[in-house]
């Protein structure tokens, strides 16, 4: 909660706002890259089941990484698993 009360209102608002009204899925069906997907599978913010799941399964080449009890917050509680797995991700 303390990052989000450090941001700015506005800038806040129009994210959630841009990313609740914009349909992402052709996008994601047309990366040709590799994509590493990470999501708590405890998420109430964006939940797992209809986002990070989703999303790995539109990405052509998506891996994709459930940390078991992640919440929204994972960077922050999970840092050091996201570090390690997105250096691995990186050096495949």
């Amino acid at each position: 909660m303390e990052q989000g009360l450090q941001g700015s209102i506005k800038a806040l608002y129009d994210c959630i706002k841009a990313f609740s009204e914009t349909d992402l899925r052709d996008d994601l069906r047309k990366m040709t890259i590799p994509t590493l997907v990470i999501h708590g599978d405890d998420d109430q913010i964006v939940p797992f089941e209809t986002c990070g799941k989703v999303a790995a399964e539109l990405l052509p080449d998506a891996e994709l990484k459930v940390y078991h009890g992640g919440s929204h917050g994972i960077c922050t509680t999970h840092k050091h698993q996201i570090n390690d797995d997105l250096l691995a991700f990186i050096q495949r």
